[in-house]
């Protein structure tokens, strides 16, 4: 087995910056809610996903994946993402829609996924639908964070095709974890 030296670290840069990013959720909830400053709001928002480019290609480019990020870091986006949605609803009904969807497919995922590591033993790396849906979402939000006055239309429109989105993950995911769990492990005849 092809073992990095930092697959079992917790202390990573890719970590860290995982933290901060969470360390940016109640700024987010602060900027938005209370001052009401979409500006420093987009700002903000903008730096956390920043960060998550960063930490993904360091951790691939320097060899710093562990199975801590690979659990980690889609928690920093997913509370990100969630708590953002929380706050738009409070201008925008409709993203409730996907408040629920994510929450539900986070869930699923997550037991699934949970279980399939303990069969396999391996933590699974991010998947291209996952990586289409985070900037789905991401824009989907910056876009109403930045458009004050946009219009019922065009927000229903944008949010819809970003639950959509959503929703192919959920299945593909459900689909990729559950054919996992049903698999026979292999056994060497030799």
């Amino acid at each position: 087995m092809n073992e990095n030296k930092y697959q079992k670290r917790i202390l990573t840069i890719p970590n860290v910056l995982s933290f901060f990013r969470i360390c940016l959720i109640p700024v987010i909830v602060w900027l938005y809610c209370v001052k009401e400053d979409y500006l420093w709001t987009t700002i903000v928002l903008m730096i956390s996903g920043i960060t998550d480019v960063i930490d993904g290609f360091i951790a691939r480019r320097f060899g710093m994946i562990s199975d801590f990020g690979k659990i980690f870091d889609p928690i920093a986006d997913k509370l990100t993402q969630a708590v953002t949605l929380y706050c738009l609803v409070t201008r925008f009904p409709l993203m409730m829609l996907p408040l629920v969807v994510l929450v539900v497919k986070e869930v699923f995922a997550g037991i699934t996924g949970l279980l399939r590591i303990k069969k396999t033993n391996k933590v699974p790396m991010a998947v291209w639908h996952g990586k289409v849906t985070t900037l789905s979402l991401y824009g989907m939000m910056l876009i109403h964070l930045v458009w004050y006055h946009i219009s019922d239309t065009a927000s229903h429109v944008l949010i819809g095709a970003c639950t959509a989105i959503m929703l192919l993950s959920a299945v593909l995911y459900g689909i990729s974890n559950i054919k996992a769990l049903l698999d026979k492990p292999q056994t060497d005849y030799r």
